[in-house]
């Protein structure tokens, strides 16, 4: 038995065979899906999906690229969402640099830049990239202390953004715990999250043949502290790479672990399923 602890099988890439798509992850021995909130709507339609399948479970969140068209109340939804009984943490939230408006620069400004100059038109970009940092800081913390209200983990997306999102947890060490889904940092890394008292979750990345670095953090991650999962439609293992990912492709994920840890697929399911029950404490559904 093997879970997908993080999918988006409300996106419309799924709308012409969803029900398709989760018979074949459970013909694939993926017993159990996580669809997982990026915003008001799309937590509305994972908790939609988690009451119609029983195998289906939820999380409701603000993804931080999804902040600019938040309403600044939606943490007041959020925790009317949550305290629905198949929803199973907070999130995805977090913080996102990558896509900030400074870095959406001409080669001018980046020569400029690389010369210790300040090109023209730069500060405007600047004033907007502190502007979505600190609206993506309330968010990340409005829903950590959600979570801590609501007895929740938390399931963490982090881009370019190690430090701060780090700093931004630390106060909550001993009152939940998260998961940085999509891992696919260094060992330093993940020694630092587990001193911390967080846990990392592996997608179809770990095929990839140039992952080497990758590779070498679940060959030495600990049992009991990683989870399995496939972000999908996005990040679809070998040999499928390109194509849509979906929650049957979970086992490709748990087998490259296998062989890179030299265990059977049957123990890496079995560990990483106590993993993901632990941290998820999955509600008994009559």
């Amino acid at each position: 038995m093997l879970i997908d602890t993080h999918c988006h099988l409300d996106f419309p890439e799924f709308a012409p065979d969803r029900d398709a798509v989760i018979q074949r992850a459970s013909e694939s021995g993926v017993t159990r899906l996580i669809t997982i909130g990026t915003n008001l709507e799309t937590s509305r339609a994972a908790v939609a999906l988690a009451e119609t399948h029983p195998n289906i479970y939820a999380t409701v969140g603000i993804h931080p690229c999804e902040v600019a068209e938040t309403p600044d109340d939606a943490c007041d939804t959020l925790e009317e969402l949550a305290k629905h009984p198949k929803v199973v943490a907070l999130g995805e939230c977090g913080l996102d640099y990558h896509h900030l408006p400074s870095r959406q620069k001409s080669a001018f400004t980046n020569a400029a830049q690389s010369t210790g100059g300040v090109a023209p038109g730069t500060e405007e970009s600047l004033i907007a990239d502190a502007d979505l940092k600190n609206r993506q800081a309330i968010f990340f913390q409005e829903q950590l202390d959600l979570a801590v209200r609501l007895n929740l983990n938390v399931v963490i997306h982090q881009r370019d953004s190690w430090q701060d999102t780090l700093a931004t947890l630390k106060p909550y060490a001993s009152r939940l715990r998260g998961v940085f889904h999509c891992f696919s940092g260094t060992q330093d890394q993940v020694r630092e999250l587990l001193q911390l008292g967080h846990a990392v979750s592996f997608t179809g990345i770990v095929t990839f043949k140039n992952a080497r670095d990758l590779h070498e953090c679940v060959r030495q991650v600990p049992a009991g502290s990683f989870f399995v999962e496939t972000d999908c439609p996005y990040l679809s293992p070998e040999p499928h790479r390109g194509q849509r990912c979906e929650p049957a492709h979970t086992r490709l994920v748990a087998e490259k672990i296998a062989s890179l840890r030299g265990l059977p697929l049957a123990e890496i399911a079995r560990e990483t399923t106590a993993a993901a029950e632990k941290f998820f404490r999955f509600p008994a559904i009559a």
